[in-house]
């Protein structure tokens, strides 16, 4: 069948993209990594770039779990047992006891009753906000919230959409006393770490407006958060945002396993009867394949090492490297925004600063994300640093110094 149309339509699509600014274009083929030594954290090797090693700044590796000998070998014991992945989807061809383990063991970290495993924290979000929707839902979500949030609600078709002002609890209430008079259920829905940002959802607070309203809903006013950048980053034990915020539990949480804990997969924690409607009704669960077993293996591994001595020793270390690092962009005379997450922005509001800047580091072998309109509002353009358990003061220090070269303050 010809297609000259259509990739002639796709290829004007793409030169329309170049020219705003907005195509993604190559990415960075990592070659492998060079392990810590002599005071340095792991260094990575990227395709075209000879032996230059590169300090990684653009991962959400935050605990560095996915480079653990403990982590790696309970994936590959998992593989040698139960195969290389899952064969079909888990209502066909059954379910695997790694996928039981983990889902046990995330409720039981999340103190909650029950929990189930999606592909990832994309298709978690995506396959739990339309089915808890109906023609009589009003979903109420933060204006910054992730696009797969934002692609969740469009795909949900509540009765009615409202958007409030990042972390504007008035207009937050002005959305959910409005909403009573017309709809049965209310569901606000926030990430809990704001990714491009690093800040946070107040959730004790949100936790307490639902609460005020929920006699104004027949179904409820209910919560639906996603913490993926949370879980594993913030928090005295690395619970996230509700922790972080002292919130009480939010009604439906979900968070991913490809970011602190460092494998692949998303998940959702809640009431069991939630968990029972949703296996029966998400078809991004029904119709998807699990994670592999061995996949499943290595992310309640990571979890045992986060929920012990040894992960809130990781917790400090990842604290202090972030205050270091954010301590030394001040000091620069960058600008950032306060706060303890691990995402540290230094903010350029320009797009051209962000491409120079973002360039300069590569040359000094930094591997970092700039960020510019329409995925961060205009004039908020910047660089996203991202702090690992992984980096060592010495890192940190090299970062810096190639920030040094072009700083406002040098």
């Amino acid at each position: 069948m010809p297609t000259q149309g259509l990739t002639k339509a796709l290829a004007t699509r793409l030169d329309e993209l170049a020219g705003a600014g907005r195509l993604k274009g190559k990415e960075t083929v990592i070659r492998g990594f060079i392990p810590a030594r002599g005071g340095d954290g792991p260094r990575y090797l990227i395709a075209g770039e000879g032996d230059w090693p590169f300090l990684r700044m653009n991962a959400n590796n935050y605990l560095g779990m996915s480079l653990r000998l403990e982590v790696v070998a309970a994936e590959e014991e998992a593989a040698a047992n139960y195969g290389a992945g899952p064969g079909a989807v888990r209502f066909i061809g059954g379910t695997w006891t790694p996928h039981i383990a983990l889902e046990q063991r995330l409720a039981a970290f999340h103190r909650r009753p029950a929990a189930m495993l999606f592909s990832s924290a994309y298709a978690a979000i995506m396959g739990v906000i339309p089915p808890l929707v109906t023609d009589r839902t009003a979903l109420i979500s933060d204006e910054l919230n992730h696009n797969c949030i934002i692609n969740a609600i469009a795909l949900a078709r509540p009765a009615e959409k409202r958007i409030y002002k990042h972390v504007d609890m008035g207009e937050l209430e002005r959305c959910l006393e409005a909403a009573g008079k017309s709809c049965a259920r209310a569901i606000i829905v926030t990430d809990g770490v704001f990714s491009m940002r690093g800040d946070h959802a107040p959730l004790d607070r949100i936790m307490g407006l639902a609460r005020a309203y929920d006699g104004a809903f027949a179904e409820n006013a209910i919560v639906v958060v996603d913490d993926s950048h949370g879980v594993g980053a913030l928090g005295a034990s690395g619970r996230g945002a509700e922790e972080y915020t002292q919130s009480p539990a939010v009604d439906v949480l979900v968070a991913t396993l490809g970011k602190a804990l460092g494998v692949n997969g998303g998940y959702v924690v809640a009431d069991e009867i939630v968990i029972r409607y949703l296996r029966e009704t998400s078809p991004l669960y029904v119709f998807s394949n699990p994670i592999t077993p061995g996949e499943a293996a290595a992310a309640h591994r990571a979890l045992d090492i986060l929920d012990s001595p040894a992960g809130l020793a990781l917790l400090a270390h990842l604290r202090a490297m972030t205050a270091r690092f954010k301590a030394g962009l001040v000091k620069l005379g960058f600008e950032t925004l306060p706060g303890e997450h691990p995402v540290v922005p230094l903010l350029t509001r320009d797009a051209a600063r962000t491409l120079s800047l973002t360039a300069h580091l590569w040359r000094r072998g930094v591997l970092v994300t700039g960020l510019t309109f329409p995925v961060v509002p205009k004039e908020e353009d910047e660089i996203r640093f991202q702090i690992s358990a992984d980096h060592t003061p010495a890192d940190i220090d090299a970062a810096l110094e190639a920030l040094a070269e072009v700083a406002p303050n040098h």
